[in-house]
């Protein structure tokens, strides 16, 4: 996957939550997704009835399974900061984004906005959908308590920053794709295949289970011929569960989540 074809997926992952709103609950699967992931960020739960634009966009990472660039949080001044450490923050509102980039604003912009640096305290957070005529396309959780969409001329009020996953470098190491270093030697006719870091589990794991057991599993799903871009995190939950179903039903396993030792031995063979 190039570096724009994982920006779109991104971008395509929020898109799918268009309209998911408090009024009838539909947002609380990105509400239970962002709190499957653990460890939770600052080890709090989101409540249904938080303020959740952050959790939104930490939510459409678990999903994608880029939380090592993409890092979760859900306060969006703890969301900078996370950015500012991996070197991922970008200060200039005058910046133009790519899709999949992270805008923060903050609502208490000065009046003096285009010729002043905004340093205040953020107060919300999207993902950028697109950028035509210097105009930003974005989408964003709890706006109104709904996702939806807004759009903001680039260098206009309220932009604080923007956080920068890194999807160049990720797709360097893309889950489910041979990379640079999986490449046979010039004149070689065999490619090596990757080693998993993680002993194999001796027992079922299913929906629940924790630790190096299921960062074997997980790593297998990424590095198999599915493709899936999990989080190995040692944590089996919603996604992980999703991942492995899809699994079981692309190899004509028994689809029912749980990891045997027949899934194993089929997860073992599929390493790519």
């Amino acid at each position: 996957m190039t570096e724009t074809e994982l920006r779109q997926k991104v971008v395509a992952t929020a898109k799918k939550y268009v309209g998911c709103k408090e009024s009838d609950g539909s947002h609380r699967k990105i509400i239970d997704c962002y709190n499957s992931h653990k460890p939770l960020a600052r080890g709090y739960a989101m409540k249904y009835t938080d303020a959740w634009c952050a959790t939104f966009v930490s939510a459409v990472s678990i999903e994608m399974g880029l939380t090592d660039i993409m890092p979760t949080e859900c306060g969006c001044p703890q969301m900078i900061e996370l950015y500012q450490k991996l070197g991922r923050w970008q200060e200039n509102e005058n910046y133009t984004p790519k899709p999949g980039d992270v805008i923060f604003y903050d609502w208490q912009d000065g009046a003096n906005f285009a010729a002043t640096d905004n340093k205040g305290s953020p107060d919300h957070v999207g993902i950028v959908v697109s950028v035509s005529g210097g105009v930003i396309t974005v989408i964003k959780g709890n706006k109104n308590n709904t996702v939806g969409m807004r759009t903001v001329k680039i260098n206009g009020k309220y932009i604080r920053g923007y956080g920068l996953p890194d999807y160049a470098g990720r797709t360097t190491v893309s889950a489910g794709k041979s990379t640079t270093e999986d490449k046979p030697a010039s004149g070689s006719a065999t490619v090596t295949k990757k080693k998993c870091p993680y002993a194999e589990p001796t027992k079922n794991l299913r929906y629940g289970a924790k630790g190096n057991g299921v960062k074997w599993v997980q790593w297998h799903l990424n590095y198999s011929d599915s493709g899936e871009k999990l989080s190995v995190d040692g944590a089996f939950g919603v996604l992980t569960k999703a991942a492995v179903l899809r699994f079981q039903k692309k190899h004509g396993l028994a689809v029912d989540g749980i990891v045997g030792p027949k899934t194993r031995a089929v997860m073992r063979k599929a390493v790519m």
